[in-house]
């Protein structure tokens, strides 16, 4: 058990799910925390990591660093997506293990389960058949590296633990047009569209200035602005998603993510994930969701009735939609002790306030 004054090194901390359970850990009264930006500490580079934790020596690590992105980026950037996560958890997990590190806790993504796997997903449904396309090497670097959590706890004693997410939404979310997940991506392209529709070009200005799309900031001209708006399908009549709108998609709120992450880092060792007497002991990783699913048109739907966009929603059904289903089986995580408390409803509500905020505040500072 970690008590208050362990350090804890917190790998992403100033991304979606690792600010989120620095803050949870904070809330807890846990304060000796560390955490390193890109540019102080760039994770695929290993002697740099190596005298980082020769530095600081933390008791606990969370790795919630990591290349994600949307289906867009998935396709587009595959080489990254596998190279950079293998590296970051390589150098991570290793160093960690050299360092004598009491306690890891790897996040991963419920991306790891075959395309066509039994729903709602259980953790034993993992390499039974194969993976969704679009997310291949993203998947195949989440499953090496909850494999490594799971053979150095095996082979060494150590408690390393591995959880895997549902989709995730939330605070200091990434609202990238291409990069994005999809939640996050639809609150920005249905915003934006409705300032369009309403003819409120400060609002869009304001946006643009904190989050340009290909260049194309604030200054640029309204003819420019609608012109690279329109080829992410944003126009003041309509707003244009890729896909059929027909796959269902479990969300969860951040906050609740890194709640759920912290209730395992502190109460759940490697030794509690499988069964006791087990011969053959894998599949120890965590789902961790709400067991609840929506189709993508109806929380996009959400999205527009919550943010009252007067246009049309409509779909590009040329581009691909992704795994059909991916509902988790959140047996295991509710019989460790832990359950979700933020429904997709006012987890859209929150988000889009949260995002009107950001824009208000970070314009004040331009």
């Amino acid at each position: 058990m970690l008590d208050k004054s362990s350090k804890i090194y917190i790998a992403g901390h100033n991304g979606l799910v690792g600010s989120a359970i620095w803050n949870n850990l904070e809330q807890r009264g846990y304060k000796n925390l560390v955490g390193r930006s890109h540019k102080e500490l760039d994770l695929l580079d290993p002697a740099a990591v190596k005298a980082f934790f020769d530095e600081e020596e933390p008791d606990a690590v969370v790795l919630a660093a990591a290349h994600v992105g949307g289906i867009m980026a998935n396709l587009q950037y595959r080489a990254d997506f596998i190279y950079e996560n293998l590296q970051i958890q390589q150098n991570v997990i290793g160093e960690s293990f050299r360092h004598g590190v009491k306690k890891l806790l790897f996040l991963g993504s419920t991306c790891i389960y075959p395309r066509m796997a039994c729903q709602p997903m259980a953790e034993d449904a993992l390499l039974t058949s194969e993976l969704e396309y679009t997310n291949e090497p993203y998947a195949i670097a989440k499953i090496a590296g909850l494999k490594m959590c799971e053979s150095f706890s095996i082979q060494y004693g150590c408690n390393y633990v591995a959880v895997m997410p549902t989709n995730l939404y939330g605070p200091n979310d990434n609202f990238h047009l291409e990069n994005s997940h999809v939640l996050p991506a639809m609150i920005r392209k249905v915003y934006l569209a409705k300032c369009l529709n309403e003819k409120d070009w400060d609002a869009v200005r304001k946006d643009l200035d904190l989050r340009p799309v290909n260049g194309v900031c604030g200054s640029n001209t309204d003819d420019e602005i609608l012109a690279e708006l329109k080829k992410f399908g944003i126009t003041p009549e309509s707003v244009t998603l890729w896909g059929t709108g027909k796959p269902m998609r479990e969300f969860l709120w951040s906050e609740d993510m890194a709640d759920a992450s912290v209730h395992v880092l502190l109460n759940v060792d490697f030794k509690d994930t499988y069964p006791e007497g087990c011969k053959e002991i894998r599949n120890c990783h965590i789902n961790v969701g709400t067991g609840l699913e929506v189709t993508i048109r109806e929380v996009a739907e959400k999205v527009v009735d919550t943010i009252g966009f007067k246009g049309l929603l409509l779909w590009d059904d040329t581009k691909p939609d992704g795994t059909p289903r991916k509902l988790t089986d959140v047996t295991k995580l509710h019989s460790l002790g832990w359950h979700h408390t933020v429904d997709i409803d006012d987890g859209v509500a929150r988000l889009y306030e949260w995002y009107r905020k950001g824009i208000c505040i970070n314009h004040q500072t331009i």
